[in-house]
């Protein structure tokens, strides 16, 4: 009897499980059993292993191979633990020293010939691994720039399985014949491997540097603009309403461009579901920029929140998180869509529910929403263009229903300016950003101790006592609320805008021309 032992990591949703793979090899009838709650990419893992190792020049054993991936009970999918399981064969065999193997996790996907494949997941999966105590990780040579993002660890990129049995002490004579393996000679003092030779060269020669977007592009829509920036400043949700052509796509693309930049940890979170995702992009770094996401409006609810029949992967709300998602014509969003938003926006987060089990995504993101006041697009003013019916005016518009509407803070109308009004030139994004900055500095002074950071996550009984049940603003607030003109909900929002727009100002307390002035900005289309 020999056993075997290697460390593979699992993920659910972001977290990671250290998986403990163990081959066990016995006298009997040549056979390569694989248990543990596998699904079926992860049990294809017995004949991509089988061929790589014997690609490596190494015989297979015929005798009797049993592989357990523990805890049996934690569902694993997916490829990733194609290398974990050729190591723990291979010191079952002894072909491999096991010594070396105690302090090292593997990640990666091998093919038939040997080479070690890349997988999505590797950044989250080397952080858990990191957190696990494994002072070196080994990963596919083309992970190795985003696994080289988290530091104070040993991260180790390999072309070909041969690379991994030569490095724990094994036998082979086959060398990888990827002529980008040279490139991973270069070392960092932290143990990582450099690519950024190969990542250069692969990008096309003379490729213009993409153009930066800034809100200095934006002519006139004073009241848009200043909307956008109480957005920034407290974190609030928004809705731009307008005919086509008056400027609410190209102001909902420079939301992220007066937004603070991401901490280390928020760009190390964004960048790990996009490497679940299978969206991030190495040759970049570690980027601090919100994050944008803009889907179709055909996307399906899957696509939005997240899921899949087999390996649960985050959606369009979870790559935006700590940035912006952007829905332009969203009435011609699905309902299902649409109506599948109002939990996360109250959460940050989304539980994916399957019959394997579920996985949790952050979705803490900015809503904006963009829509036509019609079907034709031409309904304001006198209306004198517009085609539509009241009804199909009234049923367009319905589309967007009321519980969604009342948790989106900030509503505005964009309508068409007129060249002759344009007014001074438009302030830089970075004008803007300063003052938004200064205005979440206040906030985080007010809500420390809290463990909030921005206006829209505070509270309204926080707020409330805040104030004090005498305070003025606060009794005009009531008093609509008792009218019903505005929910409870919907109140303790308005606190929240009129509390930004304080900070804005430099204020240090809230007024009754504060609340109102934050009530009118979330009057509806039409009321």
């Amino acid at each position: 009897m020999a056993l075997g032992r290697a460390s593979g990591i699992a993920l659910v949703g972001l977290r990671g499980h250290v998986v403990n793979v163990e081959a066990h090899m016995s006298a009997g009838l040549p056979g390569f059993t694989l248990i543990g709650l596998p699904d079926t990419s992860l049990s294809e893992a017995r004949d991509r292993v089988r061929a790589a190792i014997t690609s490596c020049g190494i015989e297979f054993p015929a005798r009797k191979i049993t592989v357990n991936l523990a805890p049996a009970a934690l569902p694993k999918s997916g490829s990733g633990f194609d290398v974990s399981i050729a190591v723990s064969v291979l010191g079952a065999c002894g072909a491999i020293e096991q010594d070396h193997v105690k302090t090292t996790a593997f990640v990666g996907e091998v093919g038939l010939d040997g080479r070690v494949h890349a997988v999505r997941g590797v950044l989250p999966a080397v952080h858990a691994a990191k957190l696990a105590g494994y002072s070196r990780i080994v990963v596919p040579a083309e992970n190795l720039g985003e696994a080289s993002l988290i530091t104070g660890v040993d991260v180790q990129g390999v072309w070909h399985l041969g690379d991994v049995v030569r490095g724990l002490g094994g036998d082979v004579s086959v060398e990888c014949e990827d002529p980008r393996r040279a490139v991973t000679d270069a070392h960092h003092g932290d143990g990582t491997r450099e690519l950024h030779a190969a990542q250069t060269a692969s990008r096309p020669a003379g490729q213009p540097a993409a153009r930066a977007i800034d809100m200095s592009e934006v002519l006139g829509q004073e009241s848009a603009k200043h909307a956008l920036e109480i957005a920034a400043a407290g974190g609030h949700n928004l809705l731009l309403i307008g005919p086509p052509g008056t400027g609410k796509t190209m102001l909902a693309q420079r939301l992220p461009t007066i937004l603070p930049e991401l901490s280390h940890d928020q760009a190390l979170e964004s960048a790990s579901i996009h490497s679940l995702s299978g969206t991030f992009d190495a040759t970049s770094g570690l980027r601090l920029d919100p994050p944008f996401e803009a889907p179709h409006h055909t996307a399906t609810p899957v696509a939005i929140i997240g899921g899949g029949s087999g390996v649960l992967r985050p959606g369009a709300i979870s790559r935006a998180h700590h940035g912006v998602l952007f829905l332009d014509e969203a009435p011609e969003f699905s309902t299902r869509v649409l109506q599948t938003l109002r939990q996360p926006i109250e959460s940050g987060e989304v539980v994916v529910q399957r019959a394997s089990g579920a996985a949790t995504f952050p979705a803490d993101f900015q809503l904006v929403v963009a829509a036509n006041p019609c079907p034709c697009g031409n309904s304001y003013g006198n209306g004198a263009g517009c085609v539509c019916t009241s009804i199909q005016r009234r049923r367009y518009i319905h589309r967007l229903s009321g519980p969604l509407l009342d948790r989106i803070d900030l509503q505005v109308q964009v309508l068409p300016v007129s060249p002759g009004k344009l007014g001074d030139p438009p302030e830089s994004s970075a004008k803007i950003r300063a003052r938004v900055q200064d205005a979440r500095r206040i906030a985080q002074e007010r809500y420390a101790g809290t463990g909030w950071t921005t206006n829209a996550q505070a509270s309204g009984s926080w707020l409330r006592a805040w104030l004090g049940r005498s305070h003025p603003a606060l009794k005009e607030l009531n008093a609509l609320t008792e009218r019903g003109a505005i929910t409870m909900r919907g109140a303790d929002r308005v606190l929240r805008v009129a509390a930004t727009t304080c900070d804005l100002e430099q204020g240090t307390t809230l007024t009754v021309e504060s609340v109102m002035s934050a009530l009118s900005l979330r009057t509806r289309v039409g009321e």
